[in-house]
Order: C-alpha cells, then structure tokens, then sequence
C-alpha cells in the first residue's frame, strides 16, 4: 500500500534570532494541503510573497543556505527543512516576520518539539519519492567534496568529515539508516565553529545572532589567556577555558561525533529542496552548503526529467503471470492469428498491464514489410484494445458472459517502429468511472523505456447472446 502525505494538525510558532542577521524572529509552521511542498511566507512583507522550498531558488550558500523568489528571501533555512523531512512531514507553510529562520540553539530539536506539539496528520493523498536508480554523483576536485546517491529501499545517509586544523575533528564520522531515528540521533545536534573563524566572521557582518549557546566551538589553534578575556568579553562571558576534548567550555557534546552528526542534519535539509522524498543512500564527503545545493540541483533536474518522461511499467519474465493465455482466451473472444496479448502481468481497479512478445513468424509480417518487417500500428491499437477488454471485463462478476465493444477511438499516435523480437508491454488505465456499461481509457505501448504508441478508447459492454 501506498504511503500518504502527511502535514501538520495545527499550527505552531517558535522565536529567536537569525543566526547572521541578529533579528528577532517569529516563525509560525501551517498546515498545508498535498502536493504543497514546503514555502516560507514572509508575512512582514507587502503581500507576503512566498519561496517555495527548492533548490531553483537557491542564491547563496555561505553559512546557510538562502532562498529567493520574487520579493521573498530568507536566509538559514536548513535546520527547520531538516526537521520537516526527518519528521514525515511532507507539506507545510513556514510564516516567518524577518529575513532569517531563528537559529535557537543551532541544531533542530525545537523545530521538531514543535511539529510533535502540533501533530501529524495523514491525508488523502500518495507520497511521491524520488528513487535513485543508479549511482549519481557530484564532487568538487579542489576541496575532496562529494556527495554520491546510490539505489536503496529507503533513505539512508553518512556523512564523512575531516578537518585539518583540528584533532577533534580530523576524522568524524556519522550515519542515519532511517529517518524514523532522526529525533533520537541527529535532530539535537549543534552546529559548530573553530576559534579562528569568530573574529573574521564578526567584521564580515555574519553571526550577528550567534553565541555561545547555539555553536559548539572547537579550538584549532593555541589560544593565550589574553584572546580567551578578549573572547570572554565580546560574548558577555565572565570566563573562557578550553576543555580537554578541544572546545570550549560553553557547551557538553550531546555525542562525541556530534560535528559529524550535524553535517549529516545540514544534508537533510538541503536535499528537502530536490522537492520529493527520497529513497536512497546517500554518502557525503566534507559535505557544505554550496556542494549540498549543486547535488540537489542534479535531483531536481533529474526528477523534472522523469516527470517529462512517463515510466514504463516494469516487467520480469521470471515472475508468473496473473492471467496465461489460457485464462486470457476464457476472457476475450479473440484467436489466432488476432489474439495480440500473451499474458496479464497487473491487474487493478483501474489499471491493467499486458505483454506480446513479437516473433517473427507473426503472421502480418508477411506482407508488412516481407524485406523490413513492422508491426501494423492498427494492431497496435488492437492489442491495446484487447488489454484494455480484460481490465473492462474484470470489473464483471461473470466476465464470460460479456464482450467488449469499442466506440471511439482518440488522440491515436505512433511514435515508434515495433519489429521481430520486441517485447510490447501495454498499460490501460480507467479515465472514469464505468457508467451504464461504457468505460473511458487511456492506453500507452512500450517497448523498454519508450512509448511506441498511445491512446484514448472508448468501449461498451454488452452481455453475450
């Protein structure tokens, strides 16, 4: 059974200060309808444009990642996505009154105390993943980044981090193999910073809002007392020390690898903007916002690509057929040389799938064409027909004792050559519902992964004589 989308049962609101702007901030997550997604509504705004949450928007990625559409734009927007996707929730509308999501205490466990406060409803529509069919990569050659995705039955992710300059960090590891331990293993974790970079991040304007209760700080450098008091004052400290695990004495590590783990929480949050869920397992090396987006923006170009393509349905000679062509002829009235379905491999309310192997002994091929045989596109429409005759007479208590008739035929193309040893895979799916004994269908023929013909048919049961 089909997974269903998911969002929150009310809304709820949290407030902070942005992590690099400094502004208070209140932030306030909806319920959204499906297929909605997640968009931050700058209600502080003249008509309160929105963003919509996805890697197309993505304009800047120092620190943070930043959204941009239109007249809305906010900054820090990882941690809140990170708590969304690993909660289950799939559609939500992000109120924020300033241009930054608040930092709180840089990880995401308020965000996700928030949506349990809120609950989590299921609603009346199927969850759409994104599944990675095969190995997708980016890498960045001068800094050793990558990130790889690779097929998987679920989302699973690790996340390797090396820092040079650090002991604490020269070699950290972290992995999730289900979102389901999101909350308990990643949702907590702290974003971190190394001495060296406060002063500099300071004079370029950034971290405005930040302290020493929303970052871990690890020291990566011999740091005299006198640059400890000077620390100590800028943030309103009585007193700095380096603990012996190489931070500062701010904050206690939730894990030893806590670091790691927030990179891997970063990753979460980044890859919400590819748009769909995922399945798949995804390996990052000294993963970053910048490389973070690249790798998304390849899932989004890749998920538009199928959503251009339609998917053919995927068929294994090895399985056994729901209907032989035994069962088929107990079905439809046709034999040969016009039977055109070998077997039924699905069969549903509203969809059936069939195959034809095509041989070169068909009995058409002898004058079409004797020198280059192809299929009739006539007898493709037949066959589809035919398939789309074991779907209307599936619906019947008795299927024998009715026939199908078919009354219109629209939209008809061919879009490719069917020739000796193809195999036709055919998909007929319901339009509507049957009404006083006539069914609307959509028909589509594949060979693989491509569309050889496709159609609309409109047919008639009639009770046999």
């Amino acid at each position: 059974m089909a997974e269903k989308q998911r969002t929150i049962g009310k809304a709820v609101s949290l407030q902070g200060n942005g992590l690099h702007t400094g502004v208070f901030v209140n932030l306030t997550l909806n319920p959204a309808e499906p297929g909605f997604g997640y968009k931050f509504r700058r209600v502080d705004l003249p008509g309160q444009p929105t963003v919509r949450a996805l890697a197309d928007n993505v304009t800047y990625t120092q620190r943070g990642t930043v959204l941009e559409e239109g007249e809305a734009k906010v900054s820090t927007i990882e941690h809140c996505l990170a708590a969304l996707r690993g909660m289950g929730v799939d559609n939500c509308l992000i109120d924020v009154d300033g241009p930054e999501v608040p930092i709180l205490d840089g990880s995401s466990k308020y965000f996700v105390g928030a949506i349990k406060e809120a609950g989590i409803v299921e609603q009346d529509a199927d969850r759409e993943y994104f599944e990675v069919r095969e190995k997708m990569m980016v890498e960045d050659p001068e800094t050793g980044s990558y990130i790889i995705a690779l097929p998987d039955n679920d989302f699973s992710a690790q996340v390797m981090i090396s820092f040079d300059r650090s002991l604490q960090l020269a070699n950290q590891f972290a992995t999730i193999e289900s979102l389901d331990a999101f909350e308990t293993e990643i949702s907590m974790c702290r974003t971190f910073v190394f001495l060296h970079e406060l002063e500099p991040l300071l004079k370029a304007n950034l971290i405005k809002g930040g302290d020493l209760d929303n970052a871990i700080i690890i020291i990566d450098r011999p740091v005299a007392q006198e640059e400890m008091n000077r620390l100590a004052a800028l943030f309103g400290k009585p007193a700095m020390e380096v603990k012996p695990t190489g931070i500062l004495n701010n904050l206690d590590l939730h894990f030893t690898n806590e670091p790691a783990r927030h990179k891997l929480l970063d990753v979460i949050g980044d890859l919400t903007l590819c748009g769909s869920p995922i399945k798949g397992r995804i390996i990052a090396n000294k993963p970053g916002h910048k490389i973070n987006a690249e790798f998304t923006r390849m899932l989004r170009k890749e998920i538009r690509k199928r959503q251009l393509k339609i998917d053919a349905p995927h068929y294994d000679p090895n399985i056994e057929p729901l209907y032989d062509i035994t069962k088929i002829k107990s079905m439809l009235p046709h034999r040969y040389p016009f039977l055109l379905v070998d077997k039924i491999i699905e069969l549903q309310e509203k969809v059936v799938v069939g195959v034809k192997n095509v041989t070169g002994n068909e009995p058409f091929f002898v004058g079409h064409f004797p020198e280059e045989p192809v299929m009739p596109g006539v007898l493709l429409v037949e066959a589809m027909a035919q398939v789309g005759g074991i779907l209307v007479l599936g619906q019947m208590e008795e299927p024998h004792r009715y026939s199908t008739y078919f009354l219109k035929l629209d939209n008809i193309k061919f879009r490719k050559k069917v020739v000796p040893g193809d195999t036709l895979i055919f998909k007929l799916e319901l339009l509507s519902e049957i009404r006083r004994g006539v069914a609307n269908m959509k028909g589509m023929a594949f060979v693989g992964d491509n569309i050889v013909a496709e159609g609309e048919f409109m047919a008639q049961i009639i009770k046999n004589k």
